[in-house]
């Protein structure tokens, strides 16, 4: 039956209508995808890999003079500083890096590989929301005894091409690491224990080596009881890292960031703007095209509009009048989602080829992100597209 009423109505379908919307909605939607597939490949590049998505941060610290140097003090952050930091405009959050102010030493042994080392060495803790790794194994239970670390990442790097490289030892990976084994020995307070060190995860954001904040709580109240840890460093959620505020604050306050995570931030600022302002211009596109086809139904139910009422009028109902044009729009839509997949494919597949030569070890990201957001587009359009028709033929009535 649909089929009779479809051949009754098509006779005032406008192809070349059809062919603009076609057109103009292939061209909006390989767009927008275009640039979310592009900005999720090349993100990682600037963000370190931790995060397609990953805010920015700076790390800050008090520049060290001469004579704050000798007096062992001026290095560090009062309340007053803190709270004034976090009430700037560009400031979205402040994190303070709480040292240990006990003493830390820990003996690291490789049974295969025959590995004994010693040293002294310290801790510092960060609220968890500014840590850049998983937080499932990110957790202290004092009767375990087990002590989650997390290290920079150039330290496994250093270790790799550095020391293992100039004494003959072999060299490890992120996923041999766990055959390290910490004897983490705690001492302050009249007391000495002894505690098993676990290396969870390594960080390209935090240059030191961090323990669960609830276990730096637990061991500076348990080993220098009374004592007040002062942070030496802060680190700085911002939304937008080029904002010239943030350097001319650091300037007056005598602030120093670490490494080039203001230049960093920037690329990643600019990066998300550049492609926020691509995905705007797919989005329009996809808009005018939608436009179209609408303009281009009510066109065709307008010149319908006796036709489309006679059949209502013997007993069709508006699901059955409005059938044919329910499965055209979504046909052209679902045929859009297809071809518009198809060439981001082809195009992520020549500048990854290009990318991969200026960036080594570059790969892409899976497309399954681009294609889901691609299909919700096209499914909502159809949607949209049928509830608009059913309210023109409603109309008629």
């Amino acid at each position: 039956m649909n089929r009779l009423i479809w051949k009754l109505l098509r006779h005032h379908i406008s192809k070349s209508q059809l062919c603009g919307f076609f057109m103009a909605s292939l061209a909006g939607m390989t767009i927008v995808l275009l640039g979310i597939q592009f900005y999720q490949d090349v993100a990682p590049v600037f963000t370190g890999g931790d995060s397609f998505l990953k805010k920015n941060y700076i790390v800050a610290t008090r520049k060290i003079s001469t004579l704050g140097s000798l007096a062992g003090t001026g290095d560090t952050f009062s309340t007053k500083d803190i709270d004034d930091l976090r009430h700037q405009p560009f400031a979205q959050s402040v994190g303070v890096f709480t040292p240990s102010l006990f003493n830390v030493s820990a003996g690291v042994g490789m049974e295969h590989a025959g590995i004994r080392l010693s040293t002294e060495m310290f801790f510092e803790a960060v609220p968890d929301k500014y840590m850049d790794i998983s937080l499932n194994l990110w957790h202290f239970d004092a009767t375990s005894g087990v002590i989650p670390i997390v290290i920079p990442r150039n330290y496994l790097n250093l270790y790799n091409f550095g020391f293992a490289k100039s004494r003959g030892l072999p060299r490890l990976s992120e996923g041999l690491i766990n055959l390290v084994r910490m004897n983490i020995r705690l001492s302050g307070n009249g007391l000495r224990e002894e505690f098993k060190g676990q290396i969870i995860g390594f960080s390209n954001r935090l240059n030191t080596i961090l323990v669960p904040q609830t276990f730096m709580d637990w061991a500076n109240a348990r080993y220098a009881p009374g004592h007040k840890p002062r942070p030496s460093r802060l680190i700085v959620e911002v939304n937008n890292p080029a904002d010239p505020a943030i350097s001319r604050y650091f300037h007056e306050k005598g602030y120093e960031t670490e490494g080039n995570a203001l230049d960093t931030g920037q690329a990643t600022y600019f990066l998300r703007i550049v492609t926020s302002v691509v995905i705007g211009v797919g989005l329009i596109i996809c808009l005018l095209a939608f436009y179209i086809l609408m303009l281009s139904i009510f066109l065709l139910l307008q010149k319908n509009k006796e036709k489309l009422r006679n059949l209502l009028l013997i007993g069709y109902s508006p699901r059955q009048v409005g059938m044919p044009y329910y499965l055209l729009s979504a046909g052209l839509n679902l045929t859009v989602w297809v071809l518009a997949t198809g060439c981001v494919t082809l195009i992520q597949g020549t500048y990854l080829h290009f990318l991969e030569q200026f960036i080594p070890g570059f790969s892409g990201t899976s497309p399954l992100l681009c294609l889901f957001i691609g299909f919700v587009l096209a499914v909502f359009i159809t949607l949209f597209n049928a509830w608009s028709i059913r309210k023109q033929i409603g109309k008629l009535l």
